[in-house]
């Protein structure tokens, strides 16, 4: 049987959530879907990972985010987002990946593994952090080499290259290189970058300086083996003794997805979806765009504190169109 709700909001990540909020208490009936967890990029983060952001800046809903710090943790936030979704009851779908979005008779028709719904509208809160940012290098599908980093036990005593030099790629690094993996660093640019951690940056920095970790700016892997690894530097290429590769190198949203539900990307290299910043509203009618999704490949732009409002400005646009539960404009 299709089910028939006013809105489909796909992505169950803090925003997506935001989103469902915002149609709960406007009165619109929806359903939240996700091919992973609740808040399954949250999930995927390090287990140790440190918020930028304030825990206020982070809240949903109008429910206090309380933390033993003023910058929670990643367990922290799993708590608060889950004991969110379970306070408004949110129709969650969990574990079901759309596999298609389609216009039909002014609807959309969203098909999933799991069933079919038909929709006035879809909001598309799927983030980027599915989509790994490739070196594509020969070796990069190796076991050892991975795009996501856990926990940092799992590194002791291991010849570990981190690929990057952001916040991700910094954390990995200290983590495991605490934990006494012998760490090297590699990444394009001069230094460690500007947007890290302003109490994280000084500790890596120091630990380059001193030798503790080894650092490649300037550089890049060109090949991977099982036991070593080519990299590309100012002064020529060298052959590292290599166990495992942490590559931070980023995470991208899935143009070919969004393109697939009509959704025009600029030509440029950021690819850029077309939407209406004061509605969200693609250039499709009735299908917006809701968080870090909106940025394209300039992942930067967007995070939870400043995409928030989204969600308001997406249901004040569907409350000038049509009202809950009717088919008919208003």
């Amino acid at each position: 049987m299709t089910q028939q709700p006013d809105v489909v909001v796909i992505g169950a990540g803090p925003i997506g959530l935001a989103c469902g909020i915002a149609l709960q208490q406007a009165g619109y009936s929806f359903v939240v879907i996700d091919k992973g967890c609740l808040v399954n990029s949250l999930y995927h983060y390090p287990a140790n990972m440190t918020f930028f952001s304030t825990s206020e800046r982070l809240e949903i809903g109008n429910i206090p985010f309380t933390s033993l710090q003023a910058k929670p943790g990643r367990a922290e936030a799993l708590e608060y987002y889950r004991r969110v979704a379970q306070w408004f009851q949110l129709p969650l779908r969990l574990f079901e990946e759309v596999s298609s979005v389609q216009q039909q008779d002014r609807h959309f028709i969203v098909r999933t593994s799991k069933a079919v719904y038909r929709a006035k509208a879809v909001i598309v809160a799927t983030g980027f952090y599915d989509l790994p940012v490739r070196m594509n290098v020969p070796g990069e599908d190796l076991p050892k080499v991975t795009h996501y980093y856990k926990d940092p036990h799992y590194y002791a005593f291991q010849k570990v290259l981190v690929v990057g030099a952001n916040n991700s790629a910094v954390d990995a690094a200290l983590e495991t290189w605490r934990k006494g993996a012998e760490v090297s660093m590699l990444f394009r640019e001069k230094s460690i970058g500007e947007r890290v951690k302003y109490w994280v940056r000084p500790d890596v920095v120091n630990r380059i300086e001193e030798g503790s970790i080894r650092a490649y700016p300037q550089s890049q892997v060109l090949a991977i083996r099982p036991g070593e690894v080519d990299i590309a530097t100012p002064n020529g290429m060298v052959t590292l003794a290599n166990d495992f590769v942490i590559a931070m190198t980023g995470y991208q949203p899935n143009g070919q997805w969004l393109s697939s539900m009509g959704i025009q990307l600029s030509a440029d290299e950021k690819q850029q979806p077309a939407y209406n910043p004061t509605t969200m509203e693609t250039n499709v009618p009735g299908l917006y765009l809701a968080g870090v999704v909106c940025g394209g490949m300039d992942t930067h732009v967007w995070f939870i504190e400043n995409s928030r409002e989204h969600a308001q400005l997406i249901v004040a646009d569907l409350q000038q169109k049509w009202r809950p539960g009717s088919r008919t404009s208003v």
